[in-house]
């Protein structure tokens, strides 16, 4: 009997070695199969996960950041203990113990999921488990998946250490709200930075792996809680809080940003504006859209940021008042349902849900606002952001009389006498506070709508090239398109400047007299009449007097003298078109261009004719602080020096590329000098030299003023989207000039100004500014004009050489002389070399004219 029992259990522990030696090949089998083929663990060491890209202003403050996945990598020597005792305690609570893989937690979850009949299954994956599905294999469930883990878990705990590991968990994992990593969930939740987070607050993080869309801290904010509690309790049954600090957190209640505990971090931020979407723009076509979105780039912007707000004031204030002439109230087309007006928290909230671009709010000083009630006269409003007092909010009668209400229909009703004329119960509105002039004080509350006229501004060292404002609209959040470097607009007579400096590196002098008559031009499309502002023709007339006075007549005999494909030359030279087409016309400002070019050719007149590229980033680092792009190439000769010579600073050497002769640089500065001072600029007022030029297009479609100092250069642009007329009255001068003084006024403050220095290689000399006359060194008088010419550039003057072009110059116009007098009758030689007599009388008969001006 008993040699029969062991003899029985001798063949079942045979069969049970069997069993297992069989289970065991199998299972190495499995593990065997499995592991061939799979991805390497070693990609792990050179982790570089997708961070935010960030853009700091001048001053080195943080203005705007863009990220695909919004992650801030912090390397796991910065990550408090808190917030490590935190995760592990909630995913993984032995993971410094374990191999990758944890044994007994694999078989509790298997005896809970029999014990509950496959209701309750919980993971039993490991920080490192989750780091190989999150890094190296799919998310899928299956069994195949759970092997490659556990294998890749197992080498990669013998390849890596914990503390490695646990940094590429903690900056890889998604904690919802489009935040990856702990760094930038702590950010998004509470507004802090791991080092700021309590107990609570790094458990309610700990919360979120296991699904963050289950744990929404205002949707899901009890079952949060829940999770949160469970994840303290851990922490300190594993010894990481004691049992006091358990207590006194769980009993925190859940608060966060997204529930109004915390101010957002995006509120710190200004709003996104053209500036950093531009430099968003530019450098997703450098680096490319994945490495601008995902390589955690720290960007230093060129902006001054007070430049940037005189900038976009001045626009805004300009296009507002040209809006506000048209008389024409539009509103924002949003409303607001009558049934939410009743309860403060209702309207609120519909409030703050309409979108900013039909309520912007980046424009300073001015609120959204909804129509609360009806007055007789006046009408009572719900503003956002401020409080309700007394009476409440009003806008009076007073306020509406400028306008009259666009109708459905597209027709004008009658001009407003009461606010009920203009807006309707429901409507929501925009409204900015009146003040008093004198100490501030509050008036009225004013009714303001976005311009249907659009525009932009740009300015930039003339130097450098480094852009410190760029408005490209009157509001970002209303319209993100950027009219300083999108917009395809005609110049008009801005592009004149290139026309004269191409013809004074010809031969011509500021002094060179030019015909100032009708022309007449056979096209494709018909006969083409260019014709002068003021529709007059003023006969021979100095170039520098064509230029201050913007005479179309003059730019398209000039043109035509010297050839249009070296006009496009120097177009092209400059930058301003690439290509240009030859076209007569074109002489006058009509193939369209942008204001990034207008600004950065303009510069290259007012720095003596260098090439300068216009930049809004002065410096691109990556994500390990390396040097990947500076703008500034200049050479410091003295800075690497410890001493200097008394009186002497470091000495900048620049070599660049010198576009056109300094002196004809300097003689088209001293012309548009002549513009502000006498011309068609000549509203600009400012303590420091200014130049500049005027541009407007036919039928007044684009107006433009593109000026600068000694240190910086400005252009203003105006027009509608979809071009029609400004109306009558609208001009560069009008229009623009007051936005550049605007903000030059501030801009001179901080950048000063000084005299245009002449450079070596030329002369002085005097002439009469009227007839072109050389004049002797002594002369003085209003009509005396010293200008700048090259050394050896002598000859004849005033009438004794003038340009016509080779257009026909009519027997019967008038000389422009001082005080525009007629002469005797004065004989002239062409440029075609033949003579010509300007009679006594002149008229300008029935010749008419057209084309841009």
């Amino acid at each position: 009997m008993i040699r029969f029992v062991l003899s029985s259990l001798g063949g079942l522990f045979s069969w049970i070695v069997t069993a297992v030696f069989f289970a065991a090949l199998t299972l190495g089998a499995i593990f065997w199969m499995y592991s061939r083929n799979l991805p390497s663990h070693e990609q792990l060491a050179q982790y570089t996960p997708k961070t935010i890209s960030r853009i700091y202003n001048g001053e080195g403050r943080l203005i705007d950041e863009f990220a695909e996945e919004r992650r801030i990598f912090v390397p796991v020597s910065e990550i408090p203990d808190l917030v490590k005792n935190a995760f592990v305690s909630a995913e993984d609570k032995n993971f410094w113990v374990h191999r990758g893989y944890d044994a007994r937690g694999m078989v509790a979850a298997a005896v809970q999921a029999v014990k509950s009949g496959g209701r309750d299954l919980r993971g039993a994956s490991t920080i490192t488990q989750q780091v190989m599905k999150n890094f190296l294999l799919s998310s899928d469930r299956s069994v195949e998946r759970k092997i490659k883990e556990l294998i890749l878990a197992s080498r990669v705990e013998e390849a890596l250490s914990k503390e490695r590991i646990l940094e590429l968990y903690m900056n890889e994992i998604f904690l919802g709200q489009n935040s990856y990593g702990v760094a930038a969930a702590a950010q998004t939740y509470f507004n802090k930075t791991l080092s700021e987070l309590t107990p609570h607050e790094a458990a309610t993080l700990a919360a979120m792996p296991a699904a963050p869309s289950n744990f929404h801290p205002v949707r899901n904010k009890e079952k949060l809680e829940g999770r949160r509690n469970y994840v303290l309790r851990e922490m300190w049954q594993n010894g990481y809080i004691d049992e006091a600090t358990y207590e006194s957190e769980r009993q925190q209640p859940v608060r966060s940003v997204q529930n109004g505990d915390f101010p957002p971090f995006r509120q710190a931020l200004p709003p996104r504006d053209y500036f950093t979407d531009e430099i968003r723009r530019q450098l997703s076509k450098t680096f490319g859209q994945e490495e601008f979105f995902g390589g955690g780039l720290t960007i230093r912007a060129t902006v001054n940021p007070d430049m940037q707000r005189a900038a976009a004031k001045a626009l805004q204030d300009a296009l507002e008042k040209y809006d506000r002439s048209q008389g024409v109230w539009r509103g924002t087309d949003a409303t607001i349902a009558a049934d939410q007006l009743g309860d403060e928290a209702t309207w609120r909230a519909a409030l703050a849900a309409v979108p900013t671009d039909r309520a912007p709010r980046d424009i300073e000083g001015w609120y959204p606002a909804v129509v609360l009630e009806l007055g007789e006269d006046s009408a009572r409003i719900g503003i956002e952001g401020i409080e309700e007092d007394g009476d409440g909010h009003w806008i009076s009668a007073e306020d509406v009389t400028w306008a009259k209400k666009l109708k459905d229909d597209g027709k004008l009703g009658p001009k407003a006498k009461r606010a009920s004329d203009l807006v309707d119960l429901g409507d929501v509105v925009l409204v900015r506070a009146v003040t008093k002039d004198e100490d501030g004080s509050f008036v009225r509350w004013s009714l303001r709508q976005v311009p249907q006229v659009e525009g932009a501004f740009m300015a930039m060292d003339i130097n450098t090239g480094r852009v410190i404002a760029m408005q490209g609209g009157f509001s970002y959040q209303a319209s993100v398109f950027n009219r300083a470097t999108q917009a395809m607009r005609q110049p008009g007579s801005n592009f004149k400047p290139f026309v004269y400096a191409a013809a004074l590196d010809k031969g011509f002098t500021p002094a060179t007299i030019v015909v100032d008559a009708p022309i007449e031009v056979n096209t494709p499309q018909g006969l083409w009449r260019p014709k002068n502002a003021s529709n007059k023709f003023y006969g021979p007339t100095p170039m520098r007097t064509g230029l201050e006075q913007s005479r179309n007549l003059m730019t398209v005999r000039i043109a035509q003298e010297i050839g249009m494909e070296t006009v496009a030359q120097y177009a092209e030279q400059f930058g301003v078109y690439n290509p240009m087409s030859p076209f007569l016309a074109n002489a006058l400002g009509a193939q369209e261009t942008t204001m990034y070019q207008i600004v950065s050719a303009y510069a290259m007149f007012a720095n003596g004719g260098q090439r300068v590229e216009p930049t809004l980033v002065d410096r691109v680092q990556d994500r390990w602080g390396r040097t990947v792009y500076r703008h500034d190439q200049r050479v410091c000769e003295d800075c690497g020096k410890e001493i200097l010579a008394e009186g002497l600073g470091p000495r900048i050497r620049a070599e660049r590329e010198q576009v056109i002769n300094p002196v004809t640089a300097y003689q088209m500065v001293s012309m548009m000098e002549g513009v502000v001072q006498r011309g068609s600029g000549s509203g600009v007022n400012l303590p420091v030299p200014v130049a500049g030029k005027t541009g407007t297009t036919n039928d007044a479609k684009d107006v433009w003023f593109t000026g600068f100092t000694s240190n910086i250069v400005a252009s203003c642009y105006m027009g509608y989207d979809q071009p029609r007329t400004l109306g009558r009255g609208a001009y560069g001068g009008t229009l623009c000039v007051p936005v550049f003084n605007a903000f030059m006024t501030e801009a001179i403050k901080e950048y000063g100004g000084g005299r245009f220095k002449a450079p070596p290689g030329g002369y002085w000399a005097k002439f009469n500014r009227y007839t072109g006359e050389r004049l002797s060194d002594d002369a003085t008088g209003d009509f005396v004009q010293a200008e700048y010419l090259r050394e050896g550039q002598d000859g004849m003057f005033g009438l004794g050489l003038i340009v016509d072009g080779g257009f026909a110059m009519g027997a019967n116009l008038p000389l422009f002389a001082q005080g525009e007098t007629d002469g005797e009758g004065t004989e002239i030689i062409t440029s075609t070399g033949e003579r010509a007599v300007i009679p006594k009388k002149a008229d300008f008969g029935t010749l008419s004219s057209g084309g841009l001006y």
